[in-house]
């Protein structure tokens, strides 16, 4: 007898499911009105066992998005971005005692497998599960357009509903599958025009003993190891006689990093700028940075087989790079330890790099996955905006790596207070990797200054002044730090301060254009 594999399962997603669930999300909602890839790593990186897709034959045709939250949040009137963090589930709180039922979408073509009805059988599984008080959510009533006239009040379309006077198909579906009515909430969701922006607020109760339940203690993905090591390299730049001298100092220094265990090591932005000094004569600056982009495919193998025989996550600096369309732009490349390669542009250059360099700004900001949790990457004056941290946050990272390049002190100050800004408000750590050093026939790269540094939160569970590290100015060498990802959690839940918490959705958001 052959064993006939099962053509539709439930299971939990996971970030390589993402281009399947923005495909399912962009037929759902429209094009252009689809999940964007960050808003995705963030509901799967806050809550990954609280996020669920249907697989028919190997293709994903459904989504299931939740996360925890207090009762005395969920139970208030509220909208869909405020609840969710705009979309982010940048509200989840693993100490809170409700399940909130964030979506539920099904691929058009295959509506009629009852893949909803399986949707809202694990969701009780997980909040039973966890025990928690129960399930809520807004509920879309797409039939109250239709008798907006006669029922002007949409509380009252909704009594009909549950008194069986009309059918709503939304409606009826919920009610079959335990969940009750308690209000309605106007301009839950605005676009909605045949709800005319309304939901029901909708609670399934957990019919176990609700003096009994207790939230699990929990804060987050328990693959995640107690403590990573960092460990950030100021680098010297000099001139250099080969290729070959320029890669024994990239490697020298990622052997002591190994050497030492560490889980990552970072790099400074436009350190590869060193190999220009290998040139005969000066170049123009528009005709040294083109030059440089000439060593990408070689810069970028060495860097991948060093990643992977120390066993070393690498955040590269920086290094300008040429795009299809003649573009330079200047793009940090991490190399993980599994092999594999990321990118970040620059989103912000300076204008020295404008006006020089003739250096473009990116586009996009996606947090990276890592075999220590996700992570970020901000170059150097990319760091001195607010927004770009808060993105990456968002979406799950909990380490930021900053390469950068300053020429003298004020520069750098400004990049080092910016960043302590960023580990305080967003509770994250920071790392700095800064050159020294100069290189005299290299036009914009004259003269450096740095000191570069782990920063922390600041709060009981870290150092003192928030700094986990430090390095002396303008000195080659490298520094090291230890950090524990279970306080860099708990302090997000129960620190003297919740920055991340204690975020007023109600009254602002960072809204990302969706090219990412």
């Amino acid at each position: 007898m052959s064993n006939k594999p099962a053509k539709l399962i439930v299971r939990n997603a996971e970030v390589r499911d993402i281009p399947g669930i923005m495909e399912v999300s962009e037929r759902v909602y429209g094009p252009g009105m689809g999940y964007a890839r960050s808003e995705l790593f963030g509901q799967i990186n806050r809550f990954p066992d609280g996020q669920f897709v249907a697989e028919y034959e190997g293709v994903i045709v459904g989504y299931c998005a939740t996360f925890m939250i207090s009762s005395d949040v969920a139970l208030k009137p509220h909208t869909w971005n405020e609840i969710t963090g705009v979309g982010f589930a940048a509200r989840h709180d693993p100490e809170g005692d409700m399940l909130y039922g964030m979506d539920v979408m099904v691929h058009p073509d295959y509506r009629r497998l009852r893949i909803g009805e399986r949707f809202y059988r694990v969701r009780r599984e997980l909040c039973q599960w966890l025990e928690l008080k129960g399930i809520v959510f807004g509920g879309r009533m797409p039939g109250y357009a239709r008798h907006a006239k006669e029922y002007p009040n949409p509380q009252d379309y909704v009594d009909a509903v549950v008194d069986q006077k009309l059918k709503d198909p939304v409606i009826n579906f919920q009610l079959r599958q335990g969940f009750k009515p308690i209000g309605v909430m106007r301009n839950y969701l605005v676009g909605d025009p045949q709800s005319k922006d309304c939901a029901t607020h909708m609670i399934w109760e957990n019919p176990l003993e609700q003096d009994k339940i207790k939230a699990k203690p929990g804060l987050g993905d328990t693959s995640l190891p107690e403590r990573v090591r960092i460990a950030t390299v100021q680098f010297q730049m000099r001139k250099i006689n080969s290729i070959d001298e320029f890669e024994q100092q990239i490697e020298y220094f990622t052997d002591i990093a190994s050497d030492y265990k560490s889980d990552f090591v970072v790099f400074p932005e436009l350190f590869t700028l060193q190999l220009l000094s290998l040139e005969h004569r000066p170049l123009g600056p528009v005709e040294a940075i083109e030059k440089i982009t000439e060593y990408t495919p070689r810069f970028i193998e060495f860097m991948e087989k060093l990643a992977v025989s120390y066993n070393v996550n690498i955040i590269g600096g920086t290094h300008p790079s040429m795009m299809e369309n003649g573009d330079v732009l200047n793009i940090s490349y991490v190399f993980l330890r599994d092999g594999s390669v990321h990118t970040q542009q620059k989103l912000h250059p300076t204008p020295s790099e404008r006006m020089w360099w003739n250096i473009k700004g990116g586009e996009g900001a996606l947090a990276i996955q890592t075999d220590c949790g996700p992570i970020g990457v901000m170059i150097c004056y990319d760091s001195e905006f607010p927004e770009l941290a808060r993105h990456l946050v968002d979406q799950g990272a909990l380490m930021l790596f900053v390469p950068f390049c300053t020429d003298e002190r004020r520069g750098y100050m400004r990049v080092r207070y910016c960043c302590q800004a960023r580990a305080v408000e967003n509770q994250c750590y920071v790392a700095l990797s800064g050159v020294v050093g100069n290189l005299p026939n290299v036009e914009n790269m004259d003269i450096h200054y740095a000191e570069s540094c782990i920063l922390t939160p600041s709060d009981f569970p870290f150092a003192r002044d928030g700094v986990a590290a430090d390095t002396a100015p303008n000195t080659e060498t490298i520094a090291l730090a230890d950090l524990s990802l279970s306080d860099l959690l708990t302090a997000r839940q129960s620190g003297a301060v919740q920055n991340l918490k204690d975020r007023r959705f109600d009254l602002y958001s960072v809204k990302w254009k969706k090219t990412d």
